[in-house]
């Protein structure tokens, strides 16, 4: 990257997740602190056709850095992922005078940064999405208060379950991938996690159920990743309809959104700040078309077109400890 950086722009796109803020504010106070005039994109890829800008001086993000969701707003856009939608894209950000942009999102948004990196804009992407599945960082921003959030759910679930000797499917987001429900099922002390990952049956989860009622537990948690072979419902509808009695009455709990939202937790504060003073840094230093993400407690470049086809799957040796911790 050749030019010389006095204006950039940050943006938030896709599913918002807890954080976000906190890292629109880092790199608005370290953009600033360079002298770099700084532009936010209100609505995410949603508006490029608008082109709304709105100035971020240092005052405009104070106070955000407890505040769950995006101020920017966001949106996903099949228009933008067209030649015709990045043209539109560049050509608004040329016109408001932009020397490179700062992506904040998961993997739709950073394949987006991608394109208009590939088109010779300079583009930094950050890891933001509460799935966790982005390759080149160990957590992505939101996902530490995503899970918290899951946790608690899981623990007063398991009061009122014990209370009426229920089993309890608690339906987390997770379409791909199964982090959280694998993830906040280990420390909620779930008897099983039901992610898209792993092979699973009707008759497994009735078995898990009806065990747990054998071995005398005054409930049955089963943790489910919405994008598992089954959903709750689905589950729920087997149990209920089994001619195998499995002893406990069955109920479904569906976090949904709830685990986007909330104040973020001192972790996702932290690593959104670091994150986002990196991608300055990194615009600074040069660089473009690369990840900043935290790998060993270390910020580290990754390329986004490894960050987009490389993938993060689930460690195999912690699906094992789920089961065995379950038993």
């Amino acid at each position: 990257m050749s030019c010389r950086i006095r204006k950039i722009a940050v943006m938030t796109s896709g599913g918002d997740g807890p954080g976000f803020n906190p890292c629109i504010r880092a790199v608005v106070r370290m953009a600033i602190n360079y002298d770099w005039e700084v532009l936010g994109v209100k609505g995410g890829y949603g508006v490029w056709i608008n082109g709304e800008f709105i100035p971020l001086p240092g005052r405009a993000v104070g106070g955000i850095i407890s505040r769950g969701g995006t101020f920017l707003g966001t949106a996903r856009s099949a228009e933008f992922m067209t030649k015709k939608g990045q043209m539109e894209a560049l050509r608004n950000l040329n016109e408001a005078e932009v020397d490179a942009l700062v992506v904040i999102g998961g993997d739709g948004s950073l394949r987006g940064a991608m394109a208009l990196e590939a088109s010779g804009f300079p583009v930094i992407g950050l890891p933001g999405t509460i799935d966790n599945d982005l390759y080149g960082t160990d957590m992505a921003i939101g996902v530490d208060t995503a899970l918290n959030t899951a946790l608690q759910a899981i623990d007063k679930i398991k009061d009122t379950a014990s209370s009426h000797q229920r089993a309890f499917l608690v339906e987390m987001m997770g379409r791909n991938s199964g982090y959280l429900a694998l993830m906040a099922g280990i420390a909620g002390g779930a008897e099983m996690a039901c992610i898209p990952e792993v092979e699973f049956e009707l008759e497994d989860v009735a078995r898990e159920v009806q065990d747990a009622y054998v071995r005398g537990k005054t409930h049955c948690i089963i943790s489910v990743a919405e994008g598992a072979r089954y959903n709750a419902n689905a589950i729920a509808a087997y149990l209920s309809e089994s001619k195998e009695e499995t002893g406990f009455s069955v109920r479904v709990t569906i976090l949904g959104h709830i685990q986007r939202g909330g104040s973020p937790t001192a972790f996702d504060r932290l690593l959104a700040t670091r994150l986002g003073a990196a991608a300055v840094e990194a615009l600074r230093q040069g660089k473009s078309g690369v990840m900043m993400g935290l790998v060993g407690n270390v910020v580290k470049a990754t390329s986004l077109e490894e960050v987009t086809t490389r993938g993060k799957k689930l460690d195999p040796a912690i699906c094992e400890l789920a089961a065995v911790l379950a038993k």
